[in-house]
């Protein structure tokens, strides 16, 4: 059971630098992750820019299970890729809201389809400009989106230990 648990966290932690290097200036040091046990079933994703979120088991108050971060990681990603061409034409003040769903088959611990909804106000846009800003939004997505790009395509996930003997 560790090991299905730990995948989803190194997985919503890389994609997480992921999503922060896209922005940052290409001269950055890269991003540390790491998770640390805070108590039973909790952890404390942390990054070395200062970020920190709370993991824990379902049910656990205040705190997202591994899998809410990874669906948290893809609506971000998609939302970060998608903002330069959305803001290029509605301006930098528009509101956007990405939804993301999916249920998890517990038999084998895998996520097989995950449902994004992006919401945006384009009524102030006629029918062909929303199209072709759908299709541009869409093209940016599937291009620059690292999370995105990883599920569709999978990914070699390695675990290895440094244990005090």
């Amino acid at each position: 059971m560790a090991d299905q648990t730990a995948a989803p966290v190194t997985n919503a932690a890389v994609t997480n630098a992921a999503v922060s290097n896209a922005a940052a200036p290409t001269s950055a040091e890269p991003t540390t992750l790491w998770a640390e046990r805070t108590g039973t079933r909790e952890y404390t994703g942390r990054s070395s820019r200062g970020a920190e979120v709370l993991i824990g088991s379902q049910g656990v108050p205040g705190r997202f299970t591994p899998g809410e971060l990874l669906k948290i990681a893809l609506a971000a990603c998609s939302g970060l890729s998608a903002d330069f061409p959305l803001s290029r034409r509605l301006g930098d003040n528009f509101d956007a809201t990405i939804r993301v769903s999916g249920d998890p088959d517990r038999e084998n611990e895998v996520y097989p389809q995950l449902d994004e909804v992006f919401e945006l106000d384009l009524s102030e846009l006629d029918d062909e400009a929303r199209e072709r800003l759908l299709v541009t939004v869409t093209r940016a997505i599937d291009k620059v989106c690292t999370v995105g790009r990883t599920l569709k395509s999978g990914t070699k996930v390695t675990l290895s230990f440094e244990v005090d003997a």
